[in-house]
């Protein structure tokens, strides 16, 4: 449906063309989350690979309303449950986390959108449901473990390293350091490469499609 190329398109802007989002991006695409939930339940659309991988899209944003509804609930109204540092590394985690699970989703879209365009017939038995699902499922785990290292080496820094280093927890304060920081700059080299594929993808399907409409109007 054109709805939700559209809502595609919005994401592909907001996570991989924009370097960093901005508070228009960010509504705009809770706004087009909610649409394209809503429209995915309607009958019309069928339930394809690629419906399920919108549909996991669009829910990766619940992380972004949590995250922002606990901000204005801790800046407004000052209830924090939690200590200040635990809430203020966990909602910057959550933040990170919707954006790894969003570009990874949208680059299975457009490797699926490629498969489509060049090898519809080949590919038909790796393009199913229980593929999408499984594929989302495991984007979810490998992204929600690296929010929790995240996590728990925010923690430990905000903790005092002094204290921390002469204790008998300070192997595993040093090995979470490192991993964390491997994590973060391994993310941070996937996201490049991700948007370079994606638009390499985008690139070819659009020639294909273009070549192929020349050769109709001939």
């Amino acid at each position: 449906m054109k709805d939700l190329r559209r809502y595609l398109a919005l994401k592909y802007i907001q996570y991989l063309v924009l370097s960093s989002s901005n508070a228009v991006s960010t509504f705009l695409g809770l706004l087009g989350s909610l649409y394209a939930l809503i429209i995915l339940q309607s009958a019309k659309v069928s339930s394809k690979s690629t419906a399920v991988l919108i549909s996991s899209l669009a829910k990766a944003d619940v992380l972004v309303t949590v995250s922002i509804v606990s901000e204005m609930l801790v800046q407004t109204l000052g209830v924090s449950i939690l200590s200040p540092v635990f809430t203020s590394a966990l909602l910057q985690n959550l933040l990170s986390a919707n954006t790894h699970i969003s570009c990874l989703l949208l680059s299975c879209v457009a490797f699926e959108a490629y498969l489509i365009t060049f090898f519809p017939t080949d590919s038909r038995h790796f393009r199913t449901v229980k593929n999408a699902r499984l594929t989302s499922r495991i984007i979810w785990i490998l992204v929600i473990a690296e929010c929790a290292l995240f996590q728990a080496d925010d923690l430990l820094k905000a903790s005092s390293t002094s204290a921390l280093t002469h204790s008998p927890y300070a192997l595993w304060f040093h090995i979470s350091s490192m991993a964390a920081a491997l994590l973060r700059s391994l993310s941070y080299i996937l996201g490049i490469l991700l948007r370079i594929v994606n638009v390499y993808i985008y690139y070819k399907i659009f020639f294909s499609m273009s070549n192929r409409s020349m050769l109709k109007t001939k």
